[in-house]
């Protein structure tokens, strides 16, 4: 069984920034994600990280730049540090974890997900 804890959301002025924490235990994951969803619309890939020794990242396009996906390989953990926060970037933000070698960007590429971790950024 995979456990997906996640931490470090909460509410935020425009500008400022977060880092939001997931950490897994259980059976050996290949590629940790982060998705998004806000109210009233459809889970959005946020960026992805691959367990493998090279760690290669993937973004989505609006976020590069702002959004950081790392790991520590030795505590199990992923991190997603949020900087220059915008009010759009509202929404429940859930960790995302796969057997898979090379990480997708599509909600169905992954089997294990977490509960998720409100982020509010205020205007």
């Amino acid at each position: 069984q995979v456990q997906l804890d996640e931490s470090g959301g909460g509410l935020v002025q425009a500008g400022g920034s977060l880092r939001l924490s997931c950490a897994a235990s259980g059976r050996t994951l290949y590629s940790m994600a982060w998705f998004r969803q806000a109210p009233g619309k459809e889970r959005e890939f946020v960026a992805a990280i691959s367990w493998s020794r090279s760690g290669n990242t993937y973004y989505a396009d609006s976020l590069k730049g702002r959004f950081t996906i790392s790991r520590d390989n030795a505590k199990n953990t992923v991190y997603l540090q949020m900087n220059n926060l915008k009010p759009e970037d509202t929404a429940v933000y859930y960790c995302a974890a796969d057997q898979a070698y090379y990480p997708g960007t599509q909600v169905d590429n992954y089997t294990y997900w977490g509960q998720g971790t409100q982020v509010t950024v205020s205007s």
